[in-house]
C-alpha cells in the first residue's frame, strides 16, 4: 500500500480478504449540497452500501493524507467547511498532499485514490464532462480524461444536465469508453431519466457489468466503464423544466464570469433554487440509487476474482 494512503480499518480488512469494496467521492460533501444535508446524505449513502453488501470508503484528502474510508468526523469536518474546502481534482493532489492540506475529492480524483487503494467500483452523482460552449473555452472535466486512462466502474446518473451531452459521449467514444445503460437505452441526464442520446450497450444485471468489468481488464483493456443508472421515476423532473432552469443558470454564470472548477457548484446551486429545492431532492436520490446499485456490482464483481 502506498505509503501516502490511509485506509479505514474496516475497508482495509474488506480489501485484504477479496471483500466488495464502493469508492465514494467527497465533493458531494464539501460542495454538492448544503450542510446538514451534506453530511446527513453522505452518510446515507454510506448505509446503502452497507445494506447492499459492500463496504463504503468515502475518499478524501485530509491534512496531506490520502483517504480511502472516512471516520464520521471527518465526513462533518468536510461537511461544515463547505465551499471553504478545497475541491481537488487529480491535479491538486500533489499540491495538498505537500502541504498537508485538506481537499474534498471530485470524480477524477476519487478514481485516481480509489484505484491506488485496489478499489474497482465507484459510486457518484453524475460525471463531469464538456462543458457547453467549449468550442470556444476548451473547458472540459478532467473526470473524462480519468475514465480513459484509470480502471474503475464509476456508478452515476449519467453526466450533470448542465453539460453539451452530445460532445461529452463522443469524448468517451474516441478514448475507449464503454457507456452502459442499466436497464435503459437512454443515457439519463443528472435529473431527468432520459437525455435524448442513447449509450453504447443496455445491461440489466449487475453480475452482467461486473463480467464486462473483468473482460475489459482481463484483456489488458485500460481505463473505465460509465455505469448510468436513471434517477428513479418517482424523483425525476421534466427535461424541458431542468432545461429551462440550466439555460438561466448558464446565462448567470456568463454574466458572473464564472468558469473553471467553480463553474459545476454554481450551476448546481442556481438549479436547485429555480426548481424550488426539487431538484436537491432529486440528487439526494439519485446518489442513494447509484450506492445501491454500486454495492450490487462490487458484490457481483468480487464473486468473480
Amino acid at each position: 500500500m502506498h505509503k501516502l494512503l490511509d485506509l479505514h480499518p474496516e475497508v482495509a480488512s474488506a480489501l485484504a480478504g477479496g471483500r466488495p469494496v464502493v469508492a465514494l467521492e467527497s465533493t458531494i460533501i464539501s460542495h454538492g449540497m448544503p450542510w446538514p444535508h451534506n453530511a446527513e446524505t453522505a452518510l446515507a449513502v454510506e448505509a446503502e452500501v452497507r445494506d447492499h453488501g459492500a463496504v463504503p470508503a468515502t475518499v478524501a484528502i485530509i491534512d496531506g493524507r490520502l483517504k480511502a474510508g472516512l471516520a464520521r468526523e471527518e465526513i462533518e469536518r468536510l461537511g461544515r467547511g463547505g465551499g471553504q474546502v478545497v475541491k481537488a481534482s487529480r491535479r491538486d493532489i500533489p499540491v495538498l498532499v505537500a502541504r498537508a492540506g485538506t481537499g474534498a475529492t471530485t470524480v477524477a480524483a476519487t478514481m485516481a485514490i480509489a484505484a491506488l487503494a485496489g478499489i474497482r467500483v465507484f459510486a457518484t452523482g453524475g460525471i463531469g464532462g464538456v462543458h457547453r460552449g467549449a468550442e470556444v473555452s476548451f473547458d472540459i472535466s478532467a473526470d473524462l480524461q480519468e475514465l480513459a486512462r484509470t480502471s474503475v466502474a464509476v456508478v452515476c446518473a449519467g453526466a450533470k444536465s448542465i453539460l453539451d451531452l452530445r460532445l461529452t459521449l463522443e469524448y468517451l467514444e474516441t478514448h475507449g469508453v464503454p457507456v452502459v445503460g442499466y436497464r435503459t437505452d437512454r443515457l439519463p441526464a443528472f435529473f431527468t431519466r432520459d437525455s435524448g442520446f442513447g449509450v453504447d450497450v443496455r445491461i440489466d444485471e449487475p453480475q452482467e457489468v461486473a463480467r464486462v468489468m473483468k473482460a475489459k481488464w482481463d484483456l489488458g483493456l485500460e481505463g473505465g466503464l460509465v455505469v448510468a443508472n436513471p434517477i428513479p421515476v418517482e424523483h425525476a423532473l421534466p427535461r424541458e423544466r431542468v432545461d429551462r432552469a440550466i439555460e438561466q443558470a448558464l446565462a448567470e454564470a456568463q454574466a458572473h464570469g464564472i468558469s473553471g472548477k467553480a463553474a459545476t457548484p454554481f450551476l448546481l446551486g442556481r438549479v436547485n433554487a429555480l426548481t424550488g429545492g426539487d431538484s436537491l431532492a432529486g440528487n439526494i436520490q439519485l446518489v442513494l440509487n447509484n450506492a445501491r446499485l454500486a454495492g450490487a456490482v462490487a458484490v457481483a464483481y468480487a464473486a468473480l476474482a
